[in-house]
């Protein structure tokens, strides 16, 4: 085993988990090859092929400024009072649903490479988290080269992959080498799991993605994959509605045969998991420490799309956490997780 490489990270005051990129190298790549229309970036707006970002043809998906300028990016840390800010691809780039493996695994080869020249241009601040090629063979080979690259301190991945669930057998080497690598992973939703009812009211974002988060942790779960290899995964706004569910998954795992697939219960397991700050109430947030401890509560902002957290440090301030909560809340955690060791 050796230590990661030194960090600006020892130096942190407040440690952004969960914010996105969509650099324009990858997004030129995507135009060059008719999978992407670049005509609106100037007014903010990227349109994709479905194929890419699981939504409607057609469909104009924002694209703020910082998501493609990192200086932008580094002038609104300092207004929020992040010192860090770690940066993945949005869903709209996993292409979750996608069964091409050469144009996922190359999408998120190119994604990559284009995260670690965006945050070079705040090196001291700006963190990459490498995207993998979930579903497919690639992926455990894909996230290996990411890691033993310069500047990937950790992944992010969707709630499918290759149209597939987290448990489907085709993942169990990337599992395995991020088990062994004790690798930071941001685990964020990249489908509708009810499309034919969510459509309306921004819903796919509003209730879909909190309840794909509970659906993609709780097959990892039952599945064992959580048991076999434990995770250093990191669940997007607070968990969804997972924290809400432990009591019910507990319960189903206790009479239900069918349900007793681990030898502990699914609370258990998905207690050892972490969870965001990006659950937008304060007393919401509150809970959430108090359900699954504050060593394993971390910031996350969403930023820079419109549902972020625009006030992260007076969000968790007004959380009423005692002073140590709070610090790791707000960067010891994730100092921790970031720095830790793994495989050469």
């Amino acid at each position: 085993m050796r230590s990661r490489p030194a960090t600006p990270l020892t130096v942190a005051t407040a440690v952004d988990v969960h914010a996105h990129a969509m650099p324009m190298p990858v997004l030129t790549w995507l135009a060059d090859r008719g999978l992407a229309d670049l005509s609106g970036v100037e007014q903010g707006v990227v349109r994709l092929d479905p194929l890419v970002s699981g939504v409607g043809p057609g469909a104009p998906l924002p694209l703020p400024r910082s998501m493609i300028d990192p200086l932008v990016r580094l002038a609104e840390l300092d207004a929020a009072g992040i010192s860090h800010q770690c940066i993945s691809l949005p869903p709209f780039l996993m292409a979750s649903m996608a069964t091409d493996a050469n144009l996922v695994t190359e999408l998120m080869r190119r994604g990559s490479e284009a995260l670690v020249d965006y945050c070079a241009a705040g090196p001291e601040r700006l963190l990459p988290l490498a995207g993998v090629p979930i579903g497919f063979l690639s992926a455990a080979d894909t996230a290996r080269a990411a890691l033993d690259g310069a500047g990937v301190l950790g992944l992010a991945i969707g709630t499918r992959g290759a149209g597939q669930d987290l448990d489907a057998a085709v993942n169990t080497a990337l599992w395995q080498l991020l088990h062994e690598r004790e690798t930071f992973v941001l685990l964020h939703p990249s489908g509708n799991p009810a499309p034919n009812r969510l459509g309306d009211f921004w819903f796919p974002q509003l209730i879909g993605y909190p309840m794909e988060t509970a659906i993609a942790v709780a097959r990892l779960a039952f599945s064992g994959v959580l048991e076999r290899t434990p995770l250093r995964l990191c669940l997007a706004h607070g968990g969804g509605c997972l924290p809400a569910l432990r009591g019910r998954l507990d319960l189903g795992w206790s009479r239900k045969a069918v349900a007793r697939t681990t030898r502990v219960t699914p609370s258990e397991l998905v207690g050892d998991l972490y969870y965001d700050t990006a659950v937008f109430d304060p007393t919401s947030l509150r809970r959430l420490v108090e359900d699954v401890g504050a060593d394993h509560v971390l910031l996350g902002t969403d930023h820079p799309f419109e549902l972020a957290e625009r006030d992260p440090l007076g969000f968790v301030a007004a959380a009423g956490l005692t002073p140590d909560a709070e610090r790791q809340v707000l960067q010891g955690n994730a100092v921790r997780l970031l720095a830790g060791p793994r495989a050469g």
